[in-house]
């Protein structure tokens, strides 16, 4: 039995039948076309691909490490003969040449959407593949979990690839491991020949590099040697260099060396965007409301709000249902519960006193000032939508004597939103805000 049929076997014993024989079962392991850092598995349709992809490939890469002791990055795609014999040859020319690395061909700058969340990192980005080791090298990319920093990466890798030119992109993670292997086998000039001599070095979650001191210095070593050739390093973080702790100095002043770009958290235009991008890409067919409650309701997370969008077509597929507001609801209803249960009052309140410039004493005092009785409705109004708590609890909270007065709120703020499109958009951004920070 190979590694592959092993891994899912064990993925049977941890998740719900159903699960595995709706979606598990169905996957075939592709041993020909995988290798040490891919794991390549086939389904018979792109609605079980997706699904796999978005809620199992982390389990089934650390599967994979418990049994063979490596984490591969697993791809799936559909059972399609001319896209196997397209993948196996990309793969047994990786194979061929060391060098070369796989990147996910539909990370491109086309792909991507701009705003002015993200605008200064796409611009940078594209200035960086067009006009590599120059003016941004390093280039390093820094933001929050989901928000296209891997997609910005490869995309400079893929425009590069296009061109001919020798890529690298790798997480730490696998380059520490890499790293590891070959210092145990005393290969190290097999590894250093990798990623010394390529024209790019793409590096994902380099904060891991912390606290690592052994291979810190090979990074830096590394980082020298192609910085001097003038080869393009790009890499991404959760945070700052300087915001990395247990990162030496000398790495930390290197990666200041070119250009720090940030990503934030889209605005909800922009999310729109993306939803509409994502559903035009794989043909899924949403309205403008269902997006709407998906970008207000489902946070930053870009890679958690595509899965959302393949859960509902997956669902409507296998039920036969049309996609309608309802059934997107009750479709993802589950994973707001979650998001409900992470966020609390004082959350709300915290981040509302700072958006509409109201102390968190006042909104939660009797004061009656036209500003305060503001805040403390819309406080009221996202404790009752975005947390498990009910009414009497919420008023507990704020030392009323019953409901009665939330009640009255809830209907005030229902009204507003009718009647006041300003409100409605500056109620959205407040929620959007609220499910990012929480």
């Amino acid at each position: 039995m190979n590694v592959g049929k092993k891994v899912l076997n064990a993925l049977k014993e941890t998740i719900l039948e159903v699960e595995y024989e709706r979606y598990i079962k169905k996957l075939h392991y592709e041993e020909d076309l995988s290798r040490e850092d891919r794991a390549y598995f086939s389904a018979p349709n792109i609605f079980i691909a997706k699904w796999v992809k978005t809620n199992y490939s982390d389990k089934i890469s650390n599967l994979f490490e418990i049994e063979n002791g490596t984490k591969p990055y697993v791809e799936t795609s559909i059972e399609k003969i001319e896209e196997n014999i397209d993948i196996k040859k990309r793969v047994i020319e990786s194979k061929n040449n060391s060098k070369s690395t796989k990147l996910n061909p539909s990370f491109t700058f086309d792909s991507f959407i701009v705003g002015d969340s993200n605008q200064f990192a796409y611009t940078t980005a594209k200035s960086a593949a067009e006009k590599p080791g120059e003016q941004y090298n390093p280039l390093f990319i820094y933001g929050g979990v989901g928000l296209g920093k891997s997609h910005l990466l490869q995309a400079i890798g893929n425009y590069h690839l296009n061109l001919g030119k020798i890529v690298i992109y790798t997480t730490l993670e696998q380059f520490m491991n890499s790293f590891i292997s070959h210092l145990r086998s005393n290969t190290m000039s097999r590894f250093r020949e990798k990623y010394r001599e390529c024209d790019l070095l793409l590096i994902d979650d380099i904060q891991f590099l912390s606290s690592k001191e052994q291979t810190q210095d090979e990074f830096f070593h590394t980082f020298n040697e192609l910085h001097i050739a003038k080869k393009q390093i790009v890499m991404t973080s959760d945070r700052q260099p300087n915001k990395i702790t247990g990162l030496v100095d000398r790495l930390k002043s290197r990666f200041e060396w070119g250009l720090m770009a940030d990503i934030q958290p889209p605005g909800l235009e922009t999310k729109i965007a993306i939803i509409q991008k994502k559903c035009e890409l794989d043909g899924i067919d949403l309205n403008r409301e269902i997006i709407n409650y998906i970008a207000v309701n489902m946070g930053d997370n870009i890679r958690e709000i595509e899965g959302t969008i393949i859960k509902i077509n997956a669902l409507s597929a296998m039920l036969n249902q049309p996609i309608t507001v309802e059934f997107a609801k009750n479709a993802i209803e589950e994973q707001l519960k979650e998001k409900k249960e992470n966020i609390s009052i004082d959350n709300i309140v915290s981040i509302i006193s700072k958006e509409l410039n109201v102390k968190t004493s006042e909104i939660k005092s009797k004061k009656r000032t036209k500003k305060v009785v503001n805040a403390r409705r819309i406080v009221i109004y996202l404790a009752r939508n975005l947390t498990p708590n009910s009414m009497p609890q919420i008023a507990l909270y704020f030392g009323m004597k019953d409901h009665t007065a939330i009640s009255h709120t809830m209907k005030k703020i229902s009204e507003l939103l009718k009647k006041d499109d300003n409100f409605r958009v500056q109620l959205e951004e407040l929620s959007n805000k609220i499910n990012t920070n929480s």
